[in-house]
């Protein structure tokens, strides 16, 4: 389980594509420190298994289906990524519950910049849109954010200036590809509901 707090911003060192899968190394040495093998790590909102480990960074192997459900089938070489380490037990829980399961991946629909902040609209695939709710949280590439406006597909977020410097968000222009995780609460009340 993650919170939505990005640790540190990685850097995709490596790309090596092999039958459909793919092993990435990721440049970060912050995150690297704390890790062993077999650990969770939130990737750009994605929840990978580290394989390999130094102070440099970690290794981790990308399945089929984690690339065509996210945006981890286009990382190249040179990609920052958001990354954070999995909550320990007793941790602090300082966003919300977010799992590393991307939903789907939405697209930048526009920004508009604020005295210290920026409004960001963003498409989300039709499937999703129930499950998202003004004052509700959502991840963004791994980031835990409050909803500030809905539509029938799209909602807007405000993203204040620690999101915008400490995350990948802060680079991202209209158009931009972004994995999407919606409030797992949200759907296990849908799942009991509908029972």
């Amino acid at each position: 389980m993650f919170t939505g707090l990005v640790e540190e911003l990685g850097i995709v060192l490596a790309r090596e594509d092999d039958d459909g899968a793919t092993r990435l190394r990721i440049g970060a040495p912050s995150v690297a420190a704390e890790l062993g093998r077999g650990e969770s790590v939130a990737v750009a909102g994605v929840c990978l298994t580290v394989t390999d480990h130094d102070d440099a960074g970690f290794v981790a192997d990308v399945v089929p289906e984690t690339l065509r459900r996210s945006t981890l089938g286009s990382v190249g070489v040179g990609t920052r990524v958001n990354l954070e380490r999995a909550v320990p037990v007793g941790g602090r829980l300082g966003g919300h519950v977010v799992q590393g399961h991307v939903d789907g991946v939405g697209r930048l629909r526009a920004r508009r910049p604020g005295p210290r902040w920026d409004d960001v609209e963003i498409d989300l695939p039709a499937d999703l849109s129930r499950y998202v709710v003004v004052k509700g949280s959502i991840a963004v590439e791994g980031v835990s954010l409050t909803v500030a406006a809905t539509g029938q597909d799209r909602f807007r977020v405000s993203l204040v200036p620690t999101t915008l410097a400490a995350t990948t968000l802060g680079d991202l222009h209209p158009g931009a590809p972004v994995n999407l995780e919606v409030d797992v609460l949200a759907k296990y009340v849908e799942r009991l509901v509908g029972s």
